[in-house]
């Protein structure tokens, strides 16, 4: 069986999270070669003729979505799979509608609501109070924290301790929106920074996945406790080295841990998942849930946390790809 797998195409000097791609590709291409498949790799640019004339020339009985930006912004990922659903052709992960509905983060964020999971409320840059906010509830502000990050971008781009700010009013936060927008050339938004634990949930063919906490270890009680762009893509920074994943927990966590999969689940279905994802989710001091984001097609990275959750299930790195292949081809055939 012949497969082809997609990339953006990335810049021998581009950054760690830019670089990483490159990672996950070479390990399922020889995942899938070691499994006898004829793989062929390519590199998705804004030419979508050129990648259109490359499927039609190998013709790929599937392909390795692992498309996470495109022309420089994670905004364009779905043109890649609108072009496959067009051909129409067999893919890995998500689908074009849960791409896009995933997306930007403040409109993922309103149809978490509407469909009853619970996430931080937010506020965008927007001068128009109901435009610009989402509130279910009164805003004490002399207490509230918020993370400042980019609506559309993911990999924790944008992200670093200067994102956790204090504000005045809805007014005065939003002002501090415009100027990080200036600053990072990129509309952002706030939400309401959620000072617990961090867990990671991971799916696989709408199964939850052992969960992971992320701890913070170490941390100075004055740093924020986040997951910014350092801890997740630079190896000789603290963030890097003292935010740690875990897998055990104590019998006083299971009841927490069966709501987390539960909230999990909630997402899956209501963003139409399919394939594999994570969602992220924090817990505050009273224990009460808050999803942060729900992310489709996740690293995977030998030693990124979708891999290790699933080793942790018992699947080795081959099972996992050719488990990940396998749902693609029974969803695409309209198999559940």
């Amino acid at each position: 069986m012949s497969v082809l797998i997609l990339n953006q195409a990335t810049s021998a000097s581009g950054e760690a999270d830019e670089q990483d791609v490159l990672v996950q590709r070479n390990a399922i291409r020889d995942s899938l070669t070691q499994a006898g498949y004829e793989v062929r790799c390519f590199e998705c640019t804004l030419n979508l003729e050129r990648l259109n004339t490359v499927l039609t020339d190998l013709r790929p009985e599937f392909v390795f979505n692992l498309v996470e930006s495109l022309g420089g912004t994670d905004q364009l990922i779905g043109l890649v799979t609108q072009l496959l659903d067009s051909i129409p052709i067999r893919y890995t992960g998500a689908g074009t509608d849960s791409i896009c509905l995933t997306l930007d983060k403040l409109a993922a964020k309103k149809r978490m609501i509407a469909a009853g999971v619970p996430t931080p409320d937010a506020v965008n840059s927007q001068s128009e109070y109901s435009q610009g906010t989402i509130f279910r509830s009164t805003v004490n502000w002399q207490l509230a924290k918020w993370i400042i990050k980019p609506r559309r971008e993911h990999a924790s781009v944008g992200l670093n301790d200067d994102s956790i700010v204090e504000a005045s009013s809805v007014e005065d936060l939003q002002e501090k929106l415009r100027f990080k927008e200036r600053a990072f050339g990129k509309p952002m938004m706030a939400e309401r920074f959620i000072d617990g634990r961090e867990f990671n949930v991971s799916m696989l063919a709408g199964t939850t996945l052992p969960i992971a906490e992320i701890e913070f270890v170490d941390f100075p009680i004055s740093k924020p406790r986040i997951v910014g762009y350092d801890a997740k893509w630079k190896a000789d920074s603290f963030e890097y080295c003292h935010t740690q994943r875990r897998f055990e927990f104590p019998h006083a966590d299971l009841q927490l841990l069966r709501q987390l999969a539960g909230v999990a689940k909630q997402c899956w279905n209501a963003f139409q998942l399919r394939g594999y994802a994570r969602v992220d989710i924090r817990v505050d001091q009273a224990g009460q849930i808050f999803v942060l984001e729900v992310n489709v097609n996740p690293c995977l990275s030998p030693d990124a946390g979708f891999a290790a959750a699933a080793g942790h299930a018992g699947y080795s790195y081959d099972d996992m790809v050719a488990a990940i292949c396998e749902h693609a081809k029974l969803e695409m055939n309209g198999c559940q």
